[in-house]
């Protein structure tokens, strides 16, 4: 039987893009499972949320929530591990060997010095994806590594520098790579073409308005959503919740999915 992170591997293939649905507890995972997913992921921001604080999950935090939807789910999950939830290769080596003892099919691992908005320098960032890469490739399951490059989302490099890192990324032993939130449709053309890696690209934003097939025609080979899925449940309830406490009107609950139809989705 082929195991879950080949299965995952198999998926990234460039220019057919697969939808990486990001989850934040079991259920949300069950859903989207049995309404088509072929993978899953966990998003820290999504998850944070269900913990009442914004952005932000510590390591176990982050572990005990991916092995939570492991457990729930027959398909592969991986986790948004933000930057590896330390700042030395060795601690992020150790994440990914603890990311494998818990079934996870592969995570991707940030550039940012968190919980700053500051970029680890280049040749950190290198070693960072090295160290990760060379534990992965230790694992005794295959376990797909994506190196993120989030200079620009966080406005603190340009397309230039992102590219310079994605392509140290590649050397130091990723499988694939991600540049959330580029500036314009034509920098994740661009992205795409600088590398024969399998491309994540998020659906947010002005994103969202971009058709699967619009992804794979540049190139994409994956599709992830972050937290975009969870906020929109969180805009269903700040709506709705806004309109009873303001107005004293409950027609908004009237548009709610049948009970019955989420039963047969988590099952």
């Amino acid at each position: 039987m082929t195991d879950l992170g080949t299965q995952f591997r198999a998926l990234h293939q460039r220019g057919n893009p697969f939808i990486l649905a990001n989850a934040w507890d079991i259920g949300s995972a069950k859903m989207l499972q049995n309404l088509g997913a072929q993978a899953v992921a966990t998003s820290s921001a999504a998850q944070a949320f269900t913990l009442g604080k914004p952005d932000g999950v510590t390591r176990d935090e982050a572990l005990t929530h991916a092995q939570d939807l492991v457990r729930a789910l027959d398909i592969p999950v991986s986790g948004d591990f933000e930057n590896g939830f330390g700042d030395s290769p060795d601690e992020v080596a150790e994440t990914i060997r603890l990311a494998g003892e818990i079934g996870l099919a592969g995570v991707c691992i940030e550039d940012i010095a968190l919980p700053s908005d500051a970029p680890y320098d280049l040749a950190l960032s290198a070693e960072r994806i090295k160290a990760a890469a060379s534990a992965a490739r230790a694992l005794k399951n295959d376990f797909f590594l994506l190196a993120r490059a989030d200079g620009i989302m966080h406005g603190v490099y340009d397309l230039a520098e992102a590219l310079d890192r994605i392509k140290a990324f590649e050397g130091a032993g990723a499988d694939g790579l991600y540049i959330p939130m580029p500036a314009s449709w034509d920098d994740l053309a661009t992205i795409c073409a600088t590398t024969n890696l399998p491309v994540n690209a998020l659906a947010a934003g002005p994103y969202a308005q971009r058709r699967k097939s619009e992804f794979a025609a540049i190139g994409v080979a994956r599709i992830s959503l972050g937290s975009a899925l969870a906020r929109v449940t969180h805009r269903a309830i700040f709506d709705a919740a806004n309109t009873m406490f303001t107005d004293g009107d409950f027609t908004p609950l009237a548009n709610g999915i049948s009970g019955d139809i989420i039963d047969n989705l988590l099952v």
